[in-house]
């Protein structure tokens, strides 16, 4: 998530237990289940990498997300009370006040900020009331957490701010046609990020550059 492993890097169990200082078993147990949630590759008598830019599941996972989540953004609105939209307000506030960026963390996004990020889209989403797209989401949202975190990375000026705030203000304004466009938009743009740099790193990219410090009005990374 650091960005420590680029894409398409070989995950090495014994160089990943020495560096961890645990044993080898603890080292394959934790990359099985990485591999379950869609952040890394088990290669056959290759061992365990790190997924490539080009990898066609983020292109699928982009094109799911599009299918599902405008129409559970449609029911929330529909369904939701006043109570989800205090929830919604009160995500996004967390969301625009959280600094994207802190040096400690790297070059990519804070893991508070992914968190926040997080948060608010499931909030949006959740006034649907159904709990197996719900689940559906939670897991989509995992499988797309790398690509999410590339894609910030290779477009440092796209304005993440204003895309949440417009769909915080579609939604509370329930106008549904606007926020499932505002949305699918919003969707898109990631994946669209990696289409152009199939064979880039973000950690190794010589032009890209280094993402400023933690300022709560920052220029933050997409959904």
């Amino acid at each position: 998530m650091r960005g420590d492993h680029a894409p398409g890097d070989a995950l090495k169990p014994q160089d990943l237990a020495k560096e961890q200082g645990v044993s080898l078993a603890v080292v394959r147990e934790a990359l099985v289940r990485v591999v379950g949630e869609g952040l890394a590759d088990r290669l056959p008598n290759r061992g365990f990498a790190v997924p490539a830019f080009s990898d066609r599941r983020w292109q699928e996972i982009a094109e799911a997300r599009r299918t599902i989540e405008p129409v559970m953004l449609r029911m929330s609105i529909e369904r939701g009370d006043v109570e989800w939209e205090a929830r919604v307000r009160a995500a996004h506030h967390r969301l625009a006040r959280t600094p994207a960026y802190v040096p400690e963390e790297g070059r990519h996004y804070s893991s508070a900020w992914a968190e926040t990020h997080r948060l608010f889209h499931r909030t949006l989403l959740e006034g649907c009331g159904n709990l197996v797209l719900l689940e559906t989401f939670d897991r989509m949202w995992t499988a797309s957490e790398l690509a999410r975190r590339w894609s910030a990375h290779l477009n440092p000026d796209r304005d993440g701010l204003l895309e949440h705030r417009r769909l915080e203000e579609a939604a509370l304004a329930r106008d549904a046609d606007t926020a499932a466009e505002v949305l699918t938009r919003h969707l898109t743009q990631t994946a669209a990020g990696l289409t152009d740099c199939p064979t880039t790193s973000p950690r190794t990219k010589p032009d890209a550059p280094r993402p400023p410090g933690p300022r709560p009005h920052l220029t933050t990374p997409d959904h």
